[in-house]
């Protein structure tokens, strides 16, 4: 079983629970429609990685970052940050069908993350930016979420039990692209304008 790290702590999430479209401007990117309830999806405990790649079985990635919580007795008590990957293609074409992500979305070495930080109640406001080659590419705010973390909490909870050290991934904002090899990702989360973290990842060769 893969695990994350919350401070000094090993903890194996059961699952990542994910959310989709939720920045205005990543719908529109993708020129998707805005969903009239929550998109949620899981990746399974074998999607989560050290590794960041290009590709998979032969299929191009697309990163996603994303705000990440922790979970423990149902309430979020670390924040960090990780990168949904994509299969872009196979995901259009499973849409295009009407039939479900797993294949785009929950593949091995699906999710990459960060370790974690213990949550505080003074932490209201998080921003977060991705910077691929030393450029930044996306940058997220939770004012521009279409769904709150408290919310996206609340929602979980009232279908699926959120075991403890299960992940929230509370969606991507706009300036998703391809993975490309050789190339530097790195990190940074913010909470009320002071930093929490910074990670970064090489995408090794495949």
């Amino acid at each position: 079983m893969h695990s994350i790290k919350l401070v000094s702590e090993e903890l194996i999430p059961s699952k990542v629970v994910c959310v989709g479209r939720n920045y205005t401007a990543h719908i529109a990117e993708l020129n998707n429609e805005t969903p009239d309830q929550m998109v949620l999806f899981n990746k399974p405990n074998s999607a989560i990685t050290n590794t960041l790649l290009a590709a998979h079985n032969g299929d191009t990635l697309h990163y996603e970052t994303e705000l990440c919580f922790v979970i423990k007795d149902k309430k979020f008590i670390g924040v960090g940050l990780g990168l949904d990957l994509t299969k872009r293609t196979v995901q259009s074409k499973l849409k295009n069908k009407g039939l479900p992500w797993e294949r785009a979305k929950a593949f091995d070495g699906s999710v990459i993350l960060s370790d974690f930080v213990e949550l505080t109640d003074a932490m209201k406001h998080f921003t977060f930016e991705l910077k691929i080659n030393n450029e930044v590419i996306q940058r997220g705010d939770t004012h521009f979420m279409l769904h709150n973390p408290d919310s996206i909490l609340q929602e979980i909870n009232e279908f699926m039990s959120l075991e403890d050290g299960d992940v929230v991934m509370t969606g991507t904002p706009s300036g998703v692209g391809e993975v490309t090899a050789k190339s530097i990702f790195a990190v940074a989360l913010y909470a009320n304008d002071q930093c929490l973290l910074e990670h970064q990842w090489k995408v090794s060769k495949n």
